[in-house]
């Protein structure tokens, strides 16, 4: 099992990698936790795979544990939620020596991790993601938070975990619809990175490459996003280029209204902000064509879909990198080479309408 260490200011804890973990999972849980109450938020999709194993890993163990499943979809980063996950605590009695243990995609662990950060004023937490999604971007560096109407995670914490346990073993029973969603993130740190990380995607010729370099992959973007978290654990700079297709990819998912996925949405913005910079001249022109080539080579669209610019810049005034009357955009001089670029709110239409020159999809993919 890898083994990978986050230091940051507030908390140290390590992020375990293997397949089989979930076998360990109790074991691995003692090493964090005294025995007490668990509190294992979880799935509609979940559930009938995995959470009757963790049950049984945590009462032999020691510990008592309490399933609380939700419905699956981004529909649960709601307040209402919320309400409910923490009224189910306070029922069972929960206090700071219990921990909330999150076992699902990055909407459980955005969402099992907000209780955690505001239940008590914070419990113990726990990430045992079981999306590709989840295991090489949201379950690591601590952000948790739930959507309002007007953007996605505009109400959150940022809430280390006590332990991250990644088993790549759960990805067998996701649909390639979803294993390819999770590559769009690994490309997107693949490209930040450069090097010997961006080699690993070249034998990935289509989705059913995923599952047996999956472990490869996990590691190499957990370990990246490891080091931006410890230089810049609350986004004040480094952290911010995580971000790369982030500012299009997030309106354009709110936009799509459940016709595209997150690691999708986050392609087609990856692609799309490297059109743009090379539009204003301030990115090489081949650059989106080189990372679409990687992101179309397992099904995920890279084409804007066909959504009005002008709702795509109404949501991007809701974006949280918005410092000082400017948006923060990140961008790539080439692969290994990220830059950051503010521009001012004010210029944003004129800013983006090249792209809405370019061919769109006329509506994003559907479930396959």
């Amino acid at each position: 099992m890898k083994t990978i260490n986050v230091t940051t200011k507030t908390k140290s804890y390590a992020i375990k990698i293997g397949t089989g973990a979930l076998s360990q999972l109790g074991d691995l849980v003692k090493t964090v936790w005294q025995p007490g109450q668990v509190a294992v938020v979880t799935d509609t999709n979940v559930h009938p795979h995995y959470a009757q194993p963790v049950v049984t890993a945590l009462k032999a163990a020691g510990f008592q544990v309490h399933v609380l499943t939700v419905p699956a979809g981004e529909q649960s980063k709601s307040w209402a939620q919320v309400e409910r996950l923490i009224d189910q605590l306070s029922r069972a009695h929960f206090t700071r020596s219990d921990g909330v243990l999150a076992l699902g995609g990055g909407v459980v662990g955005d969402l099992a991790g907000f209780v955690a950060a505001t239940y008590m004023r914070g419990i113990g937490l726990i990430q045992v993601p079981t999306s590709l999604l989840a295991q090489v971007d949201s379950s690591v560096g601590g952000k948790t938070a739930i959507d309002l109407p007007t953007g996605k995670n505009l109400v959150g914490s940022f809430y280390q975990p006590d332990l991250v346990v990644i088993d790549p073993d759960t990805l067998k029973t996701l649909p390639a619809r979803m294993l390819a969603e999770g590559y769009g993130e690994i490309v997107k740190c693949a490209a930040l990175v450069g090097g010997d990380f961006w080699s690993l995607l070249q034998p990935i010729t289509d989705v059913t490459a995923i599952l047996p370099a999956a472990p490869a992959l996990i590691a190499a973007s957990v370990a990246f996003k490891a080091q931006i978290v410890m230089a810049d654990e609350h986004e004040q700079g480094q952290r911010q280029l995580l971000n790369f297709g982030h500012t299009i990819g997030h309106a354009l998912e709110l936009l799509a209204r459940g016709r595209l996925m997150h690691g999708e949405a986050v392609a087609i913005g990856l692609v799309q902000v490297s059109r743009l910079f090379a539009m204003h001249g301030l990115a090489p022109a081949e650059l989106a064509e080189t990372i679409a080539a990687r992101l179309s080579a397992v099904g995920l669209p890279t084409k804007l879909p066909a959504i009005a610019s002008a709702e795509v810049v109404a949501v991007m005034h809701h974006d949280k990198k918005i410092h000082h009357d400017a948006l923060t955009w990140v961008y790539l001089d080439a692969i290994g080479k990220p830059k950051l670029a503010p521009v001012p709110v004010a210029e944003l239409p004129a800013w983006v309408a090249p792209l809405w020159q370019l061919p769109t999809e006329v509506a994003g993919p559907t479930d396959n």
